[in-house]
């Protein structure tokens, strides 16, 4: 099935000034917001990489100042050792950033913390720790709270935790451990924004000052050209219509009279010939005749299409019948129906007339249809026309092939219907008959 765009109920069709705008200032604070959002979090990640390294640097600088005051007796964590590092732990080393300080054995043993029940436990050193040990250096990384090492640590939130080599006075490889608060990190990320948070939002403005008159004027250049557009089509419409009434009185007073007015004269020739018992001469008399008055009923039909002379006069319904008399005279069912016709002013009339005209013509030269159906029906504010039928209907391929070659009747009604402010639907399918839907506003 293929089923054409229905358009936008938009009285003018085209784009307004306000639409534009609110597209405009949308989008802008949708990629300000992006812009904002997206450098936070890159400033972000900076800030912690930052400050990863300079919590290297400092764990470094603190373990110097510890490893001053380590003793080999703290290997067996005697009283004196321990109370000598803690000296200098409490006074020197911890603040509002580092509320932690561990020492750690080979071993995997704490033989110091501020935190005096840790003192004397056991856990296992990861590989890296063990490598550090060995090869000295500096590594940071997040706490992992659900360690048991650091089960009396959680009660101070997430934590960066920095470990390097001290050594004691006999040459005993220490690990040295720190633990800052993450909120630092973080912090630090949100300084380094509120810093750089009004040139970018100053950089953000300058581009939409600078931008505002190009939009204004690429706005205006657009609602011009949609304007010129619009004239251009409705022109066409007038121009077309004076045109087919031109020739529509041309064809009514020139040709179809004098056709009509041959016939006419030629019938008592034809009967002259008869009464001499020329009956061969009869004959073909009588045959230009009947072509002669087939031929005038072809050009009244034609008359029709191009212009409706019921319309104005007898009404809508009127001219629709006349519009699908050829299809009844050649057998197909047709059944006509209209309400409310008198609400419709004469352009939606004539629109209504001239989608209808259309569908009817394509039943006409393409459906083979047994049975058509015109509906129009004016109730609330909506005009609705149906155009149905049970021919051969078309698929897409179908109908792009004939606008390629030119056909580009529906096209026309679509963009009549779009300037209308209504919209235009065709369903149709192969072997499935074709329905024209039209709804347009009531002015």
């Amino acid at each position: 099935m293929t089923r054409m765009p229905s358009f936008p109920a938009d009285p003018g069709g085209g784009p307004t000034a306000r639409s534009v705008i609110v597209r405009f200032v949308a989008g802008t604070l949708v990629a300000s917001a992006v812009v904002v959002v997206g450098g936070y979090f890159a400033l972000r990640a900076v800030a912690i990489d930052e400050a990863k390294r300079q919590t290297r640097i400092r764990v470094k600088e603190e373990a110097n100042l510890v490893e001053a005051s380590v003793r080999d007796a703290l290997l067996t964590e005697r009283g004196k050792a321990v109370q000598r590092v803690d000296d200098v732990v409490v006074g020197r080393v911890l603040s509002k950033t580092i509320v932690r300080v561990k020492i750690w054995s080979p071993a995997g043993r704490v033989l110091y913390s501020d935190e005096a029940a840790e003192i004397g436990g056991r856990y296992a050193l990861d590989p890296e720790q063990h490598r550090l040990l060995r090869n000295g250096g500096a590594e940071v990384e997040v706490t992992d709270l659900n360690r048991p090492e650091n089960r009396l640590d959680r009660q101070d939130g997430r934590l960066l935790e920095a470990y390097t080599r001290i050594r004691t006075p006999s040459g005993t490889p220490l690990l040295f451990e720190i633990y800052q608060r993450f909120g630092s990190v973080t912090a630090e990320a949100r300084r380094l924004l509120k810093a750089l948070a009004p040139p970018i939002l100053g950089a953000i403005g300058l581009i939409l000052l600078v931008q505002a008159p190009l939009l204004w004027s690429l706005m205006r250049r657009l609602q011009l050209s949609h304007e010129q557009r619009e004239g251009l089509l409705a022109n066409a419409v007038t121009s077309s219509r004076r045109e087919r009434r031109r020739v529509a009185s041309y064809l009514h007073d020139g040709p179809v009279q004098e056709l009509a007015g041959l016939a006419f004269s030629l019938a008592p020739v034809a009967d002259g010939a008869r009464s001499r018992g020329a009956e061969r001469e009869a004959e073909v008399v009588k045959n230009v005749i009947d072509r002669l008055r087939g031929t005038v009923r072809d050009l009244r039909a034609l008359l029709v299409d191009l212009h409706p002379p019921t319309l104005a006069s007898a009404g809508l319904a009127a001219a629709l019948s006349d519009l699908a008399s050829p299809l009844s005279a050649r057998g197909t069912a047709v059944e006509l129906h209209v309400d409310g016709d008198e609400r419709l002013d004469p352009d939606t009339r004539a629109l209504v007339y001239r989608v209808a005209q259309e569908a009817v013509r394509n039943v006409i030269a393409y459906a083979d249809a047994s049975t058509l159906a015109i509906e129009v029906d004016v109730a609330g504010s909506t005009a609705r026309l149906l155009v149905a039928d049970d021919g051969r209907g078309f698929g897409p391929e179908t109908r792009e092939r004939r606008r390629e070659e030119g056909h580009l009747g529906l096209s026309l009604v679509e963009e009549l219907a779009q300037q209308a402010g209504g919209t235009l639907a065709i369903d149709s399918h192969e072997g499935g008959g074709t329905r024209v839907r039209l709804e347009v506003p009531l002015r």
